[in-house]
């Protein structure tokens, strides 16, 4: 049967916003299962899962989803993660061979930034948070193992200089392009980027058990929107 674009206006436009995002995610997941099934690295699946979900935030802040939808899907996703600690529910995401809790709160820091953000209608900063974690922390793990010679130690945990360049560098670009895009080109935009970088760097670099996923965005947002406050308004 033929369908007709008179069929998609009839469909009522919070199901059509809730299809978008969970086709975005459904299709990264697909992925994700994919390189599980035919290559042995898990750690690539994670930040395939991490990269890709994560920017579900633009399509939500693009078709200004309900928060009640962020966070009713941030709960499942944190119990689903929880689950899955325990039982075989997302092989391959989990299973990086080191203790983390970090998918858990990863989910758990999307439905606050939303719940937060959305209500003061900001949902910028929302976004700002999650793609800094999404892209820096991300792209600053895959570098490092890849690339990082030069190793340092926080709390136990070893790090490179060239995954946190890479977190810094990455975080710079995404906060800028969301705070140029939004509040304005003034140096004060360009400034509060900078030390947002920097300051979700070196939350990355003392982080434990994965919990960078939680402190890196509500970090960075937190910083981002207090110091437009600040210095812009």
């Amino acid at each position: 049967m033929l369908i007709t674009f008179s069929d998609f206006t009839s469909i009522p436009v919070l199901w059509l916003q809730i299809a978008i995002a969970a086709i975005w995610v459904l299709l990264i997941l697909l992925i994700a299962w994919v390189v599980n099934r035919f290559a042995d690295k898990p750690e690539i699946v994670r930040k395939i899962v991490h990269i890709g979900t994560g920017n579900v935030i633009l399509i939500a802040w693009w078709l200004d989803i309900p928060a009640s939808v962020g966070i009713t899907a941030s709960i499942l996703a944190s119990a689903i993660t929880l689950l899955s600690y325990r039982l075989p529910i997302l092989p391959g995401i989990n299973s990086v061979g080191r203790q983390s809790l970090g998918t858990f709160f990863y989910s758990v820091s999307f439905g606050i930034l939303v719940a937060w953000f959305w209500y003061l209608q900001q949902p910028q900063y929302a976004a700002l948070g999650i793609l800094i974690m999404t892209w820096g922390d991300g792209l600053a793990a895959l570098i490092g193992q890849r690339f990082g010679k030069h190793k340092y130690k926080v709390f136990g945990t070893e790090k490179s200089w060239e995954g946190s360049l890479t977190m810094m560098i990455v975080s710079y670009v995404v906060s800028s392009l969301i705070l140029v895009g939004t509040q304005g080109n003034s140096w004060q935009t360009w400034a509060v980027s900078l030390l947002v970088a920097v300051i979700a760097t070196a939350l990355e670099a003392v982080s434990f058990l994965g919990i960078d996923n939680l402190t890196v965005p509500l970090g960075s947002a937190a910083l981002a929107f207090f110091l437009c406050q600040l210095v812009l308004s």
